[in-house]
């Protein structure tokens, strides 16, 4: 749920450095999501061929999330150097 809510404000603040730093937000939720996955599989909650096909549905998502945040034109640097985490 967190990767669209962080597209969703992101987009709702008008401004592009900011749609770019909650795009950010989102791939990082993503490596959260695909940490879970993997996590659930090591302790046996999912099979294998399940977190295969979430992971490869995952990678589709990050492929997007990346196009949107280029289409941004705004660089990975001048995020992290202008804005700190959101609280």
């Amino acid at each position: 749920m967190s990767i669209p809510a962080n597209i969703a404000e992101g987009h709702e603040r008008n401004r592009t450095r900011e749609f770019a730093r909650f795009l950010s937000y989102a791939k990082g939720s993503l490596a959260e999501v695909e940490t879970l996955l993997l996590l659930a599989f090591k302790l046996d909650f999912i099979a294998n061929d399940a977190v295969d096909e979430l992971l490869k549905q995952a990678a589709e998502i990050g492929k997007m999330l990346n196009g949107l945040f280029r289409s941004t034109g705004v660089k990975t640097s001048e995020i992290s150097r202008t804005t700190s985490r959101k609280s």
